[in-house]
């Protein structure tokens, strides 16, 4: 008879595999136990994740309406609403900023 993985050498006759249940109830409850407080705390942990994930999805939008109102001040560009529905579409569309060189130089 092969064993539990198919292992020609191993047989349950053998007394290796012991199928006999060594917990008792108590051991099941504390295990269970502790099992409902680890997914407790990996249910916090999510929620900590989808709220900071959250709070960073917000800096990022605030960032780029900062980055937009910087670029309308520093080119003279349009207003916020035109630079949103004329946004380019690919990084070789999207406007380049002058360097410090070149603002330098327009001095």
């Amino acid at each position: 008879m092969s064993g539990p993985n198919g292992d020609p050498d191993i047989s349950t006759d053998d007394g290796i595999i012991n199928d006999d249940d060594e917990f008792g109830d108590q051991e099941y409850a504390s295990i269970n136990s502790m099992l409902d407080q680890i997914n407790s705390y990996l249910d916090d942990l999510e929620e900590r994740n989808d709220s900071l994930n959250g709070k960073l999805h917000e800096l990022m939008e605030s960032n780029r309406q900062a980055r937009l109102e910087f670029r309308a001040q520093l080119l003279g560009s349009p207003t916020q609403e035109e630079d949103n529905q004329e946004e380019p579409q690919t990084a070789e569309e999207k406007p380049i900023l002058p360097s410090k060189e070149d603002l330098n130089e327009e001095k």
